[in-house]
């Protein structure tokens, strides 16, 4: 049975917000900011980042926390990283711990690559000789050599990032904890951390990782942890926990419209007014009923309804249907279409309905995922990710079932030919 390297018990961390820090002159000053912080008014700005966590990390292995923007998943690896105190609870930890949080966390910027590497090694209590042995493989694995002797202030985001995990992988600590930060780099880097992450924890030590990519998180994770609105939602095999994170965060429902469909839309605006909004997406088979689940020798659609309160130029819609990992299975927009291309793609302000109509006989056995952009480019891009999901239920050709052979995402009904070869 494995031990525990991290135990953490009722773990809990608030914040106010709103509130300006300053230093107190007298200790009447003091006592009355702290008056104020527990006044009525102020505790309206309490806000808890994580509350009555417990949880137990085993020795050795790979553990992934995911969750929402929000979730607690930063806040956590800070507290295990000692880079922030906790407002309540307990914490045990075996062994030196190592974090990778933010891009330059624990850099100086006036100093050069090497000498931050020394001063990391410091920090976690190994000797220059024990660095020296290192040192070669870890300048080599950041492939930052050209750089190393040039102060950290002078690197790009993506050196930052290569040499702190370099450092952090390389110097051994019992426990490593990384966090997003990793999505910076780029994706050789990203493939070579991967692989070091697997190498660390062959080694017997302890790897925590927050990432929002789920394809990294089932391929390096055994065990996850599901984290929402600063608790933990669920703990378990990876997979199981991927799986339910994905379903919580997407709307079981195949319409989405109103303030529902407000709240998960993103816009990146170019100009002071916005021109473009959506009304409603949904999904539903050729009769115009709503639906999430089809069989394979359905036609699905894809509607997206819009608003545009003024004329548009080279609007485009786009559809993506994506798996659970969030690869794009397939990508569509209206500029693929003749039919709705006009003279120089010119839009009239008003309402519209456009709907993307896929195939029968597309998809195979499998959870499907629907992003929609409406995109103004001379104005305004909106986004929305993953907002709905539909699932297909594979139908074997010619009524011959054909069990695993119909889980590939992609089964289209291929032209095949057979031919005696009479040589």
């Amino acid at each position: 049975m494995q031990n525990a390297a991290i135990r953490i018990s009722n773990l809990s961390k608030s914040y106010f917000i709103g509130e300006k820090i300053s230093s107190d002159a007298t200790l009447v000053s003091a006592f009355g900011r702290w008056l104020k912080r527990v006044s009525t008014s102020e505790k309206k700005k309490l806000i808890w980042a994580l509350k009555d966590v417990s949880l137990e990390i085993k020795e050795g292995s790979i553990t992934g926390i995911i969750g929402r923007n929000g979730a607690g998943k930063s806040t956590l690896l800070k507290i295990l990283s000692r880079v922030t105190e906790p407002s309540t609870g307990r914490i045990e930890m075996h062994g030196r711990v190592a974090g990778l949080l933010e891009v330059g966390t624990g850099f100086h910027p006036e100093l050069t690559g090497r000498e931050n590497i020394y001063l990391n090694a410091t920090l976690l209590g190994m000797r220059k000789h024990e660095v020296d042995k290192k040192l070669e493989e870890i300048i080599a694995f950041s492939g930052v050599e050209e750089f190393i002797d040039t102060p950290i202030k002078k690197y790009s985001s993506g050196m930052k990032v290569r040499l702190a995990f370099s450092v952090a992988a390389y110097l051994e600590p019992e426990i490593l904890i990384v966090d997003e930060v990793l999505a910076v780099g780029d994706a050789a880097f990203q493939q070579k951390s991967m692989g070091k992450i697997n190498d660390v924890a062959k080694s017997g030590r302890t790897v925590l990782l927050v990432s929002h990519n789920m394809a990294s998180i089932r391929s390096l994770c055994t065990e996850t942890i599901f984290l929402e609105e600063g608790r933990v939602k669920m703990q378990g095999e990876t997979n199981e926990v991927v799986r339910t994170y994905l379903q919580e965060n997407i709307s079981d429902k195949p319409h989405l419209f109103g303030e529902e469909l407000t709240v998960k839309t993103e816009r990146h605006l170019e100009e002071k007014t916005p021109s473009v909004f959506l009304n409603h997406v949904r999904i539903c088979d050729a009769n115009f009923n709503n639906r999430n689940e089809f069989y394979s020798d359905e036609e699905i659609l894809i509607e997206v309804g819009c608003k545009f309160t003024s004329a548009i130029k080279d609007l485009r819609i786009v559809v993506t249907i994506s798996d659970e990992e969030n690869n794009a299975v397939l990508i569509s927009q209206t500029s693929d279409s003749e039919g709705f291309v006009t003279a120089n793609n010119h839009v009239a302000a008003g309402e519209y309905i456009s709907r993307c109509s896929i195939p029968a006989n597309s998809f195979g056995n499998s959870y499907f995922y629907v992003s929609v952009d409406v995109i103004n480019p001379y104005s305004d891009h909106l986004i929305l990710t993953r907002a709905l999901s539909f699932k297909v239920i594979f139908k074997g050709y010619n009524n011959i079932q054909l069990g695993s052979f119909g889980e590939a995402y992609m089964r289209p009904q291929l032209g095949w030919e057979f031919i005696e070869n009479k040589g």
